[in-house]
């Protein structure tokens, strides 16, 4: 948890500097994202809040998102920038991330292997990436994921 502690000390800071705002939309890690945001002392200036969007039912109720993008495969690019845009947009934060996965042992209903992580940020700026642990190991991916997320968001803010 150091190591996503330690960036998320990083991130608060920058999105300090820019008086800028975050919300989060994780699935696969689990809330480590915002456990590591929120662990910095004066994360209330930047961190609006989240949410461990883990079922289609979530999509639904806690995004209010169409019926097109909840049933659409979640490990993706393309819909980790809608979910990153649809949590921005709904706490009215400067940046949105969505990190979603298939953590482990097994790969997930859509046919990824455990390890497969899709996280994207909206903001002034719209970026996704793929990663691939190659780990079945459920505990080591959600951290990896973690800790991939608030990296990504990082160079983002630079």
């Amino acid at each position: 948890m150091q190591k996503i502690i330690t960036r998320a000390r990083i991130v608060g800071q920058l999105l300090q500097e820019r008086r800028q705002t975050i919300a989060i939309a994780e699935s696969s890690a689990g809330g480590l994202i915002s456990a590591g945001l929120l662990s910095v002392a004066g994360a209330s200036a930047y961190y609006l809040g989240g949410g461990v969007i883990y079922t289609r039912e979530a999509r639904r109720q806690l995004l209010g998102l169409p019926e097109s993008v909840v049933t659409m495969q979640a490990a993706t690019e393309d819909y980790a920038l809608l979910v990153a845009r649809a949590i921005r947009d709904k706490l009215g934060a400067t940046w949105g991330l969505c990190e979603t996965g298939a953590s482990g042992p097994g790969g997930n209903r859509y046919g990824n292997p455990p390890g497969h992580v899709c996280v994207a940020v909206c903001g002034p700026q719209d970026l996704a990436m793929t990663l691939e642990t190659g780990s079945a190991d459920r505990e080591a991916n959600m951290r990896a994921f973690a800790e991939a997320s608030l990296e990504f968001l990082e160079k983002a803010l630079r």
